[in-house]
């Protein structure tokens, strides 16, 4: 049983592996954090709760209430009572007043997890995990708030959610309804965060946490290239493999929340949630509101165990696309290589010199739909330009597939362009503050997806070029965040429910998408990657992880990427030099080794590049072949940094049964009289022999660990080198 109940101290005790979390109540029915960490094997720790501190308990000491509340580890603070740390939960009442405090009432212990409607959530068997629900009430507003912990034992995960029921007369507006909290003491934190923009985004970022409030945040609509709904609390001096990890990962696609706060008694507390600004939910006498989903792990070995523990759970419990594990076909994109500038035979000229070389997939990507020759007109006119695609849409399918390739297409199926007949027929269906002219962003304007009409219009446009021909790949853009948010449809006390209602819809739109095409490879993106979170992975196997393709830029955005996700949900493309972004010129053979730890394909003229460059793709194919199994489902380390000042960049992917091992390594920056650089391998068995393959060299998995590796002849800038390890034993 991973979650118990001590009846007698009425305490929860929820094991992983190797975590433990533990929650007592009160006297009077407060629901408390005492312990997150290690995993214990009986039930200690109560006095953590502090209860018999002063200045007490209210049930011992009413009068200094406020000092009490403001100082109790809670696992789930309402705002207005006294508690003047950040609140997760605040409720105002039909006379305006804003305040709730909730007690315990009962709970329930089951094996699996529900689902949380209309919501992305974890899935697992009744074998894989289980879920406590502690119900509490707030007796004078009659509201029921639901707490929700489902613990994934093997992953060393507990994911949280709350769900509040209006059982009460009056209605209630919840302006802030957080998913988790973490209340416990500081340990000199220092702050772990991803921050960046576009085309570099998800840059790491750590600071030690100082006394107040640091956070990450998105009002943006969208969970942003700017900042990442994630956070960690690392104890000082934690690297890849030592010191501890408490982090957070929210599976939400709009605003949201991550924030640290050290009080004025030097603790801590640790929030995530949907964003309180521009946030207020109606929930009328029998109404009902679920929060999305948190994701927490604990780590007492380093950020390398916290990375490992998503990936396994990401993995095994949030993807659900049959091409989880199936091998992705290699593809090219023509977005670079064109832009808007193609027509069928551009395209069918790049599809037969890409398939002469292995390359598998043609996707066509902006440009084929309506007047769209720049991107100032058309989206929303979902109808093939048939000036470019003579012989019309079904036509260039045949063809591509007569060569023996798949064919894949892009969209935009959220947006609205002034310029499109969509707009001029139905101008109320784009987001806008009535009587003030609506910011514009990329030319164009977002669809309101709150309406039912709207939706179905956009799926609709999207399903109906699916169903006219074999189509193996979507790529489902957003490039653009939300503005002037304002909804002809909702009523005005309603207008603050638009940004969620926003992504509900987006999340029912991809749900029925991937439920009428189940066998289809769908990839998530937005302007690159400012929709790169769980959320996405629910619906997507895989999300575009930026614009910049440059293969140096890329191995800070996919280190930081790494750090949480799965390197098969990476997005990762070979593209052109000079590069379109930073106009660097880097080897073809490095593009192809920093692709290889995504997803890969190429964004390129294939036509036009050096003969030297095009011979090299089917081999680097070949590698994408050989290795993507190991990459879809090996333990990814993360040997050295370039951010780090160092001049390497190394990783490892290691094969869970310790059978092989690809190590990449990328030489940054050049450095005089340097002859090897040593690294140390991990996930090897210790006392097998192991071949690095194409050589004669063989080692002891321990003496790779322990003594390690030589990197030899890699002083040239941007240079970069594979090697397998494959056991012999």
């Amino acid at each position: 049983m991973s979650i118990l109940y001590d009846e007698q101290n009425r305490m929860f005790k929820l094991d992983t592996v190797h975590t433990t979390y533990m929650i007592g109540l009160s006297e009077e029915g407060y629901v408390g954090h005492v312990y997150y960490g290690r995993r214990l094997e009986g039930f200690w720790g109560k006095y953590l709760l502090r209860m018999q501190e002063t200045p007490f308990t209210p049930a011992v000491n009413k009068r200094e209430k406020n000092s009490f509340l403001d100082y109790f580890p809670m696992e789930y603070p309402t705002g207005g009572i006294g508690d003047y740390r950040e609140s997760c939960l605040n409720v105002r009442n039909e006379r305006g007043s804003v305040g709730s405090e909730i007690f315990y009432e009962s709970h329930t212990i089951r094996k699996g997890k529900p689902v949380l409607a209309g919501l992305p959530a974890a899935f697992g068997g009744e074998e894989e995990v289980q879920t406590l629900v502690i119900i509490c009430a707030d007796a004078l507003l009659g509201l029921k708030v639901s707490l929700s912990y489902s613990v994934f034992e093997k992953e060393d995960v507990i994911t949280r959610s709350i769900s509040m029921q209006n059982d009460g007369a009056e209605r209630l507006r919840l302006e802030k309804a957080y998913s988790a909290c973490l209340d416990m003491d500081n340990q000199e934190f220092e702050m772990l965060s991803l921050c960046g923009s576009w085309a570099r985004e998800r840059y790491i970022q750590r600071n030690k946490l100082c006394p107040g409030r640091q956070l990450m945040s998105s009002v943006k609509g969208e969970s942003s290239h700017q900042e990442h709904p994630f956070i960690a609390l690392v104890t000082p001096e934690t690297t890849q493999e030592t010191g501890e990890v408490y982090a957070m990962n929210f599976v939400y696609s709009g605003n949201f929340i991550a924030q640290a706060e050290i009080t004025q008694f030097d603790r801590v507390r640790m929030v995530m949630g949907i964003h309180g600004e521009d946030f207020c939910w109606n929930l009328a006498p029998g109404e009902s509101f679920q929060t999305p989903e948190a994701v927490m792990t604990y780590s007492d070995c380093g950020l390398g165990k916290m990375s490992r523990s998503f990936h396994d759970f990401y993995r095994e419990h949030m993807i659900r696309s049959p091409y989880k594990y199936r091998k992705r076909p290699v593809l090219i994109n023509n977005w670079e290589a064109t832009y808007f500038d193609f027509d069928t035979e551009k395209l069918l000229a790049i599809a037969k010199e890409a398939k002469k070389n292995g390359i598998e997939m043609l996707v066509m990507d902006d440009g084929w739909f309506g007047k769209r020759s720049w991107d100032d007109s058309s989206l929303g006119d979902w109808t093939v330009n048939e000036e470019k695609l003579k012989g019309g849409f079904p036509n260039l399918v045949k063809q591509v597939r007569k060569l023996g390739m798949e064919f894949g297409i892009w969209f935009e199926p959220e947006m609205i362009s002034p310029d499109s007949e969509l707009y001029r027929k139905h101008p109320d269906w784009a987001i806008q503050i009535a009587g003030r002219e609506a910011g514009q962003s990329r030319a164009q304007y977002v669809l309101d997806l709150s309406r039912k009409e709207v939706r179905d219009y956009a799926y609709e446009c999207v399903a109906k070029i699916l169903r006219s021909a074999p189509i193996s790949y979507v790529k489902w853009d957003m490039n653009r965040q939300l503005s002037d948010m304002g909804s002809a449809c909702l009523l005005p006390e309603a207008q603050g429910e638009l940004f969620h209602r926003y992504v509900l819809g987006l999340y029912e739109m991809q749900e029925r998408l991937v439920t009428e095409f189940p066998e289809l490879l769908l990839e998530n993106c937005s302007g690159g990657g400012a929709r790169f979170d769980p959320g996405m992975l629910y619906y997507s196997p895989q999300i575009w992880c930026s614009d910049d393709t440059d293969a140096i830029e890329r191995l800070r955005i996919q280190e930081g990427t790494g750090l949480v996700y799965p390197l098969s949900a990476i997005g990762a493309h070979v593209s052109d030099c000079p590069n379109h972004i930073v106009c660097r010129t880097t080897p073809f053979e490095t593009r192809g080794n920093v692709a290889l730890a995504g997803t890969f394909g190429y964004e390129l003229d294939i036509t036009k590049i050096p003969e030297a460059d095009r011979e090299l793709i089917p081999k680097q194919v070949e590698l994408y072949h050989k290795y993507s199994g190991l990459i879809q489902t090996g333990d990814y380390y993360r040997i050295s940094s370039w951010t780090d000042k160092k001049p390497l960049d190394c990783w490892e992917v290691a094969a869970k049964d310790g059978s092989h091992a690809l190590v990449t390594c990328v030489n940054v920056l050049g450095r005089p009289n340097v002859r090897s650089i040593r690294i140390r391998l991990h996930g090897l068995r210790a006392l097998s022999l192991y071949r690095l393959e194409g050589t004669e060299e063989a080692y002891r998995g321990e003496e790779l660990s322990s003594c390690g590796f030589l990197v030899r002849d890699l002083n040239e800038d941007f240079k970069s080198r594979l090697y397998h390890f494959i056991c012999e034993d």
